[in-house]
């Protein structure tokens, strides 16, 4: 399959970001670091490469872990990405993105943090927190937190 570019702004449009995904598979975290972000599980599209960011004079960076990093947008507070520090890895917030209709929901981690009063209705695979950074050799390899 040949990689599609995405489309995804910010509520101001003053951050875009174009990259390029081999597949539209979102995966959703449920961690307490995500909800606190977004409001809500924190929805991405994972693997994105080639990513391109315009408007980087209202593009905010926040480290939240010793590997990790979250972008939004200063000026409108749209959540954005998670990328490694090294910006190797990048989860494209799904909710910013405009051109993803066939985009199909896949994964759950962080499923043992998540609250009680909502459940998705997809089925999907779920990892609990543990399970989830167990696959990673390092702490420095770890792409969420």
């Amino acid at each position: 399959m040949a990689a599609r570019r995405i489309h995804a702004k910010c509520l101001c449009g003053g951050v875009r970001i174009d990259a390029d995904v081999e597949s539209l598979t979102i995966a959703v975290c449920h961690c307490d670091v995500c909800r606190r972000w977004c409001g809500g599980p924190f929805m991405a599209l994972e693997g994105a490469r080639d990513v391109t960011i315009a408007g980087t004079d209202y593009l905010g960076l926040y480290e939240s872990s010793g590997w990790g990093e979250r972008g939004f947008c200063r000026n409108c507070g749209s959540s954005l990405f998670f990328r490694l520090k090294d910006a190797s890895m990048y989860g494209i917030s799904a909710m910013a993105c405009s051109d993803i209709t066939d985009a199909h929901l896949a994964e759950q981690i962080f499923i043992d943090s998540k609250p009680g009063w909502y459940e998705l209705a997809n089925d999907t695979k779920t990892l609990t927190g543990a399970q989830f950074l167990a696959q990673f050799a390092s702490d420095e390899e770890r792409p969420h937190g």
